[in-house]
This record gives structure tokens, C-alpha cells and sequence, in this order.
């Protein structure tokens, strides 16, 4: 898979995610510094919004749309934003922006999301932009790595294989 980052090819790290694959568990860091566990959502459709990095203004735009969006959606739809920012970081942004439709989580410290899923950039130790939509039964109904890390996910896309889901 070709991405760039600001026009300059850069390598995904691990194991690229596909419609159909069973979605792999990982582990990340809460705002709070507690453990987030990705099987504690089984059985909700999970939208991970997956961006490098929350101080730049796309990713900012990322995780204010989907908090929005996540108001007009069912109790049944879990949507978890993911960055390298540190988690005291993503909690400042959270507080400013007034996120509280979403879970904010830091993949800073094992990396197992950015590795499992195949969004962590080598050259640079971010996440690539990207969206993925796990079903209630565990099982990946949705994939987007943006190609120009540096552009919006395909919100449209992805909001209507969330709905479909429902």
C-alpha cells in the first residue's frame, strides 16, 4: 500500500487489516492512564478514528466530526479516536473542544494498535489517518488508510457502513 506523509512515501509497520478480517485486540492508554482493552467493546460496532496527531488541524476536525456525529448514532456504537499524542495531551484537547461523545486513546506506550492493525509509520512513530468499523460480532466491516496522510478520512463512507450496521 502507497501512503504519503506531506507527499513523501513512508512505510506502514505491521499487519494491514482488511473487510472481513477478524478484528485483533490491543491494548492502549486512557486519558486517565489506565489500560484501555479493545475486547471491553465486544458486542457494540466500534469506529476506531485512528489520526498522527490531535495538535494538528485535520486530526482536530477527525475527532470534532465523529464526536458529533456520534450524538445521531445508536447506544450501540462505540467510537474510539486513536493517536501517539500522550494521553494528558489528548485529555487537554478533549477538555477544550468539549469532546464527551467519544473515548480518546493513546497508543504511545506499546504501539499494539498502530503495529496490529498496520497504521504506525515507521520513519516518523505516528499513526496514519485512517477509519476502521468493527460489527458487534468482532469481525472488521469497514477499512480507510487515507493515502496522503495529510488529508480528511472519508467521513460520508465510513458513517454509512456504521448506519448499515445498525
Amino acid at each position: 500500500m502507497n501512503i504519503t506523509f506531506a507527499g513523501d512515501k513512508v512505510t506502514l509497520l505491521g499487519t494491514e487489516v482488511k473487510k472481513g478480517d477478524k478484528a485483533p485486540s490491543f491494548t492502549a492508554t486512557k486519558n486517565d492512564l489506565s489500560d484501555f482493552n479493545s475486547e471491553d467493546l465486544k458486542g457494540s460496532i466500534v469506529v476506531y478514528s485512528i489520526a498522527p496527531s490531535l495538535d494538528t488541524s485535520v486530526c482536530a476536525l477527525q475527532a470534532k466530526k465523529f464526536n458529533k456525529d456520534a450524538l445521531e448514532l445508536s447506544d450501540d456504537v462505540k467510537i474510539v479516536t486513536i493517536t501517539e499524542d500522550l494521553p494528558f495531551a489528548q485529555q487537554r484537547f478533549c477538555a477544550n473542544e468539549d469532546i464527551k461523545n467519544l473515548e480518546m486513546v493513546s497508543d504511545y506506550k506499546e504501539r499494539e494498535f498502530g503495529e496490529k492493525y498496520g497504521f504506525l509509520i515507521d520513519e516518523l512513530k505516528l499513526l496514519a489517518r485512517g477509519i476502521v468499523v468493527v460489527d458487534k460480532e468482532g469481525v472488521i466491516q469497514y477499512v480507510e488508510y487515507v493515502p496522503e496522510v495529510t488529508n480528511e478520512v472519508n467521513f460520508e463512507k465510513a458513517l454509512e457502513e456504521v448506519k448499515n450496521l445498525i
